[in-house]
Parts: structure tokens; C-alpha cells; sequence
């Protein structure tokens, strides 16, 4: 994400979420072919996630997996299966995660949503521009947004 983006949809002035302590983490597990009208249900799921004012979200892209239809997705050599597991992790307070799952309702059809308490350790952005002592996302550090 671009510092323009990052920006969007908060007002301005208002700086990044404040995350510290206890936290919820919504895991969004869908196939990478997926799809919400004709965007990748993962990045559907992102955009709402941020429109909606929440901390942050990451998308990561499985190997290897199956769900409800044990049908078992890989990205081996040779594989006719193409439709990997992806997941969107979220990370914010309760009260926001909560606030947030009525816009997941009709959206995802098939996957799996799961929520886990979770302790935010360290949540900053990149520059060291953070949202104070107690705040983090696991992909900080790791080529994404802070947040989830």
C-alpha cells in the first residue's frame, strides 16, 4: 500500500488506530479463486476490513490444504489443482472485530471464519510512525501493513 492509501477512508489528522493488549483476530480462510462479483474474495475482504476503519489485514497465500470438501489444493509441480488456501488475517479490539463480521454475512460462501483473543505486543508502521506502546501485527517487518 501506497502512504495515499494507507490514508484513505480515515480522516485526516487522526493518525493510524491505536492497538495495544488484549485484541481479536479474525482469520478468513477462502480459496485464492474465490471470487466476490468479479474482485478476488480475499481483497474484497481487505477493502471492506479497511473501509470499515479497522487496524489492518493481511492476505497469505497457502501451499497445500483442504477444507469442507477434502478435496486437497497444492501448489505442487504438476498439480491440476489451482485454487489455493488463502487467508486474510485481521487484528483489532473486540468491539471493532465484532462490529465488523455483519459485513462478512453473504460474502463468504464457502471457507471457514474463525475468531482467536490474541495480546497486540507491537503495532507501529513503517518510518517507526506507530500507534504507541503496545501495538503490533504479525506481518510488521515481514512486507506488509502493520495490523494483522
Amino acid at each position: 500500500m501506497t502512504g495515499r492509501e494507507r490514508g484513505a477512508g480515515r480522516e485526516r489528522g487522526a493518525g493510524p488506530p491505536r492497538l495495544g493488549g488484549a485484541a481479536l483476530r479474525l482469520t478468513v480462510l477462502v480459496g485464492e479463486n474465490d471470487r466476490h462479483r468479479h474482485r478476488p474474495l480475499y481483497s474484497e475482504v481487505v477493502h471492506r476490513a479497511r473501509a470499515a476503519g479497522l487496524a489492518g489485514a493481511s492476505v497469505f497465500r497457502g501451499i497445500e490444504g483442504f477444507g469442507a470438501s477434502s478435496l486437497v489444493h497444492t501448489a505442487r509441480l504438476l498439480s491440476l489443482s489451482e485454487d489455493l488456501p488463502v487467508a486474510v488475517v485481521i487484528v483489532d479490539t473486540e468491539e471493532r472485530v465484532r462490529a465488523f463480521l455483519p459485513l462478512l454475512d453473504g460474502l463468504v460462501a464457502e471457507g471457514l471464519v474463525v475468531l482467536d483473543r490474541c495480546e497486540v505486543v507491537r503495532y507501529a508502521g513503517r518510518g517507526g510512525a506507530g500507534a504507541g506502546a503496545g501495538a503490533a501485527g504479525p506481518s510488521d517487518g515481514g512486507g506488509g501493513e502493520a495490523g494483522a
